[in-house]
């Protein structure tokens, strides 16, 4: 028996990463899964290897989205679980950032979340239930230089996912957020970022001294999107390895 035997999930931004773990769990889960993304040769690929159905989606499109559930719902008759994966992340100080480069990270991290809760509703209240996991980050805690936007963009996740919770309870729908902190994804180790970090500052700050694999967030997001976690909803689940204890000094 898998968590999620029985389970029709979409995930976004599903093609590499922390997308693609999501997607490879969930299926060993027993998930049926459609996965969007932007990235069509690395998608097709994927969804080749995995059987999973790969659908290109630009998340800040409303259409898109609609094709995407639509997908979902015409192959396998539901929809059960929404996973907002999809994110960028562009490193600048204030002052150095474009107005458009600050635009576009909120397009695609918040807009396309929000569209995408928008988009599950429906879809969930016909099938009686449902559980729409949102990725934040632990810059939706706390600030760091030269990421503005993309914490912007993260704390608001929190903000969409504790309104969206208390709206859609009354439809056996549930909205969490998880927070991952220094995880080994290509986007994590942006040479743009890495340039500007003192590494072994870094490592030093960390509880648990390593960055994760992207499968140990997708446990957490799993479990959110199964079955066992129905008593959990509006919540804020962090995969950080305890980096938002404190300061270490």
């Amino acid at each position: 028996m898998g968590l999620l035997d029985g389970k029709v999930a979409l995930i976004t931004g599903g093609a590499r990463g922390m997308g693609e773990a999501h997607v490879r769990l969930f299926l060993e889960e027993g998930a049926r899964v459609v996965f969007g993304d932007v990235l069509d040769e690395e998608g097709k690929a994927l969804a080749e290897e995995t059987g999973a159905t790969f659908v290109h989606h630009d998340v800040t499109a409303p259409e898109e989205w609609a094709r995407a559930v639509a997908t979902a719902v015409d192959m396998h008759g539901k929809l059960d679980v929404l996973v907002n994966n999809a994110g960028i992340l562009k490193f600048r100080r204030i002052v150095d950032m474009a107005i458009e480069e600050f635009d576009r990270v909120i397009e695609v991290n918040l807009r396309g979340t929000w569209l995408g809760v928008k988009s599950a509703i429906e879809p969930m209240r016909a099938a009686g239930r449902g559980s729409i996991v949102n990725i934040s980050s632990i810059e939706g805690f706390i600030g760091a230089e030269g990421m503005s936007a993309y914490a912007a963009s993260k704390f608001a996740i929190r903000g969409v996912t504790k309104s969206a919770a208390r709206e859609l309870a009354r439809f056996k729908i549930r909205v969490n957020s998880v927070h991952p902190g220094a995880i080994n994804t290509s986007m994590a180790l942006d040479p743009d970022i890495m340039s500007e970090v003192d590494a072994d500052a870094f490592l030093r700050s960390m509880v648990i001294k390593r960055f994760a694999k992207p499968v140990e967030v997708s446990h957490v997001v799993a479990f959110l999107a199964s079955d066992r976690s129905s008593y959990c909803t509006g919540s804020e689940f962090t995969v950080d390895g305890g980096l938002l204890t404190g300061a270490g000094y």
